[in-house]
């Protein structure tokens, strides 16, 4: 029998890793011959997806002195459900009843690589029960983890061997950026909130979506935030007249939409690989005719075959008759601020359910309309007995997925 290979899981050390996990990365993404393959760079900064976030840890798997897996993980405090607060006095006919959120402490395990040489050898489990060991010495509740729905050896993993079940299906909606800018309805008008107006007004209309952080002014004031944006009908209010959120939610027009702007390019890259030269130059030749006639708009294809960037909608939400043709505006609005950045794209993440999803424009061939997420209790004990176990509750209509953990 062939002696025992010790594998050592530790926490990862920049100076001294960056060079070995860099090299897993890259023979991890190594695509299937003859087929198209999405690379990701780093950018030389191995916690670059998780280094937002409030709480986060990089693990890395070593035998010997060679490097042989990695996984991050993170931890930030979320809405996992919703209760009735009643204020007044003794629940009298005078009192009022609200509903407030109920939060956890949610981890959250991404970016698991075990390089090729090294698999069926139970690394990727020893890196994943390591990093929960984390999670639980940090307070958090529960664990997920975001995959597509097709990648069975990772399903597999955490589903059968680490106790995870699926939870939740939301859909990744990608449109590329024309080399025109979109035209967007003169009867709406777009206003930029400042931070403060935009945390109110998120914690006051959306604090019990799913999902929703805590910690919502430190992902709006975030420097890779590009802003908050609030689409209303023409002629409403405007920067001189705006009332602020209480007011405006108090009194508000037909129909609303909100969202805000993170910037993943300034993050990571991204870039397609093994498409055919002849696509590559079909693909040249509608930028070529998209800038020459602008007026057409007519759609083109980005070069996505050299790295780009792109920005990721996040908070959206909104209400009233017409809020899909606002949700459409502002997606206008973001697809014209990312031309103007050099980004190749707009992303989004939405539940499946969601209403608001029928105004944002996406390509099929580009996007996701099924990822997979899966969710594990740590603890014994729930945050709030009103919830019970957040693993066993229905899908709603809507989520807030944290641009920070993109």
């Amino acid at each position: 029998m062939g002696e025992e290979v010790e594998v050592v899981v530790r926490e990862f050390e920049p100076n001294k890793d960056r060079e070995g996990v860099g090299a897993v990365e890259r023979i991890c993404e190594v695509g299937p011959s003859g087929k198209i393959s999405l690379f990701t760079d780093l950018r030389g900064d191995p916690i670059c997806r998780v280094r937002h976030s409030p709480t986060f840890l990089m693990l890395v798997a070593e035998i010997g002195n060679e490097i042989v897996g990695m996984t991050r993980g993170c931890i930030k405090t979320v809405t996992c459900g919703k209760k009735l607060h009643r204020h007044g006095k003794n629940n009298t006919a005078d009192s009022t009843a609200k509903q407030v959120p109920v939060y956890t402490k949610l981890a959250y395990i991404l970016g698991l690589r075990v390089s090729p040489l090294y698999r069926r050898m139970g690394i990727g489990l020893k890196l994943v029960r390591a990093m929960e060991k984390w999670f639980r010495d940090n307070g958090a509740e529960y664990s997920y983890m975001a995959t597509e729905n097709n990648n069975v050896a990772s399903i597999n993993l955490f589903t059968d061997k680490c106790g995870y079940s699926k939870f939740r299906t939301p859909s990744i909606l990608v449109k590329p950026v024309f080399e025109h800018r979109v035209k967007t309805s003169s009867k709406i008008k777009i206003i930029k909130l400042d931070q403060n107006d935009a945390e109110s007004l998120y914690r006051l209309r959306f604090s019990t979506t799913e999902l929703f952080p805590r910690d919502i002014d430190s992902v709006l004031n975030n420097k890779l935030s590009l802003g908050t944006f609030l689409a209303v009908p023409r002629g409403g209010y405007g920067p001189d007249t705006w009332p602020g959120p209480a007011h405006f939610l108090a009194s508000p027009p037909h129909s609303w939409a909100v969202l805000s702007i993170w910037n993943c390019k300034e993050v990571f890259s991204l870039e397609v690989r093994g498409v055919s030269r002849v696509k590559r130059a079909l693909a040249k030749m509608t930028r070529v005719v998209d800038r020459a006639f602008p007026w057409l708009g007519l759609p083109s294809i980005p070069n996505f075959f050299r790295p780009f960037g792109f920005h990721f909608l996040y908070g959206v939400g909104g209400e009233g008759p017409e809020a899909v043709k606002m949700v459409r505006a502002l997606c206008g609005f973001a697809h014209n601020l990312a031309k103007e950045k050099g980004c190749g794209a707009v992303a989004t993440e939405v539940s499946r359910l969601e209403p608001l999803r029928l105004g944002v424009p996406h390509w099929k061939m580009l996007s996701c309309e099924e990822d997979l997420w899966c969710i594990k209790r740590l603890g014994e004990d729930y945050s709030d007995g009103s919830v019970g176990d957040w693993t066993k509750s229905p899908p709603d209509f809507s989520i807030f997925v944290d641009p920070r953990e993109v």
